[in-house]
C-alpha cells in the first residue's frame, strides 16, 4: 500500500520556483503564453521561475525530462515546481524517476491534463501535489488572469487549511491563436456560470483526493503504471474527474469508466467532482448548440457508468478544475470534504 500522501512545505514570496516541460516543450513553439506567465509568477506572486534545458527543448527525450524533474526536486534552493504545459506522453517518463530522490525532497507541483502522471506518480510517493495552474494556459491567460484561477492559486500557493471552492461566475472554453500577439490584447469571451448539479446530495463525505484527467487515467491502467492491485486504500474517497481538449467522445467517456467499474475502482469512493466538459476545440469549433449537446451527452454517459457500478455515489458535475477557464486548483492526495446538505465543496491546501 502507499504511504498516506503528506502536504509538503510551502514557499514563499522571494523564493525560487522550478519551471519544467515534463511532457511537450511547447514554449520553445509558442512563447507569447509562456513568457507571460512567467512575468505573472514575478510580478503576481513574487516567485523567482527558474528554467531547466528540456523547459523549452521541443522533441526532449524522456530521459532529459526525468533529469530535469530530478534536477528541480533535488535543489535545495527550489520550493516549488510548475508545469509549463501538458502533453501526451508523459507516461513514458515515469519508469525513469527516482522514487527515493523524490521521497527525500518533497515539494509542490502544480500542473494538470498529462501532468495526471506525475501528480499520481508523486501521491503513490507519499506527496500531496496540486492539479491546476500551468505556466502557459493559466497564468498565461490573455489579458489577465482569471480572478477564480488566480485566488485559488493564490491560496494552494502559500496558506495551508481549508479553501472552500466556488462555482464560477463566469467561465469559457474558447481559445484564440497563441501565435498571434493580438491575441493577448485582451481577456478571452466567457459567458455566465450555470451553478453546479448535484446527485444524492444527502450526505457529507471527506477523503483522500484521486483523479485528474481521464483520458490519461485510462492509458495508465492500461499501461498498469501507478495503480495498485489493492484498491482498498480508495475506499471512502474523493474521485475527480475531467476531460481534455480532444474533446474525447462519449462512448469513450462510458467506457473508461465502465472498465474502471470492472476493475473494481469506480465504486471503491464516496464521491465524485465531474469538471466542467470543455466542448471547444481547434479542432471541432463547435457552436453553442453543439457545444451544449456535447456536454450533455458526456454527463449521459457519467451517468450511465454509475448507474451501473456507483449509483449511490455522491456526485457533483460540472466543477471548474478541468481544461474549462476559470481552473480551481485540487490537492492531488490532499483532503477534500463534499456536503451534500450544505452544496458546499472545501478543499484543504
Amino acid at each position: 500500500m502507499a504511504p498516506i500522501p503528506a502536504y509538503p512545505p510551502k514557499p514563499s514570496p522571494g523564493d525560487r520556483m522550478a519551471v519544467i516541460s515534463p511532457s511537450t516543450a511547447l514554449p520553445g513553439l509558442l512563447p507569447l503564453p509562456y513568457e507571460l506567465g512567467l512575468e505573472r509568477l514575478r510580478r503576481e506572486y513574487g516567485l523567482e521561475p527558474v528554467e531547466y534545458p528540456a523547459t523549452r527543448k521541443l522533441g526532449s527525450t524522456p530521459q532529459e525530462r526525468a533529469d530535469d524533474i530530478h534536477a528541480a526536486f533535488a535543489d535545495p534552493t527550489i520550493k516549488a515546481v510548475i508545469a509549463s504545459i501538458g502533453g501526451d506522453d508523459q507516461i513514458t517518463v515515469l519508469p525513469l524517476l527516482d522514487r527515493e530522490l523524490i521521497r527525500a525532497n518533497p515539494k509542490p507541483f502544480f500542473g494538470m491534463s498529462d501532468n495526471t502522471n506525475l501528480l499520481l506518480y508523486l501521491r503513490n510517493t507519499g506527496i500531496v501535489g496540486y492539479h491546476g495552474a500551468t505556466v502557459m494556459c493559466e497564468l498565461g491567460r490573455p489579458g489577465a488572469m482569471h480572478p477564480q484561477t488566480a485566488e485559488s492559486l493564490r491560496a494552494a500557493l502559500f496558506t495551508s487549511g481549508a479553501y472552500e471552492l466556488g462555482a464560477a461566475e463566469r467561465w469559457g472554453d474558447v481559445n484564440r491563436d497563441w501565435a498571434d500577439p493580438a491575441t493577448f490584447d485582451a481577456e478571452p469571451e466567457t459567458r455566465p456560470g450555470t451553478g453546479w448539479t448535484w446527485l444524492n446530495a444527502d450526505r457529507l463525505v471527506e477523503g483522500r483526493s484521486w483523479g485528474g484527467n481521464l483520458e490519461i487515467l485510462g492509458w495508465l491502467l492500461m499501461a498498469g503504471r501507478e495503480i495498485p492491485h489493492d484498491l482498498s486504500e480508495y475506499d471512502g474517497g474523493v474521485l475527480f474527474l475531467e476531460t481534455s481538449e480532444e474533446l474525447p467522445s462519449a462512448r469513450e467517456v462510458f467506457r473508461t469508466l465502465r472498465n474502471m467499474g470492472e476493475r473494481g475502482l469506480l465504486q471503491r469512493f464516496s464521491a465524485l467532482l465531474m469538471g466542467r466538459a470543455k466542448t471547444w476545440s481547434f479542432e471541432h469549433p463547435n457552436g453553442p448548440e453543439e457545444g451544449v449537446r456535447y456536454a450533455a451527452e458526456q454527463r449521459e454517459a457519467v451517468l450511465r457508468a454509475l448507474r451501473m457500478y456507483a449509483p449511490n455515489i455522491l456526485t457533483v458535475f460540472d466543477v471548474d478544475f478541468g481544461h474549462t477557464d476559470p481552473q480551481l486548483v485540487i490537492p492531488y492526495g490532499g483532503t477534500i470534504r463534499v456536503d451534500g446538505s450544505a452544496r458546499r465543496i472545501t478543499v484543504t491546501y
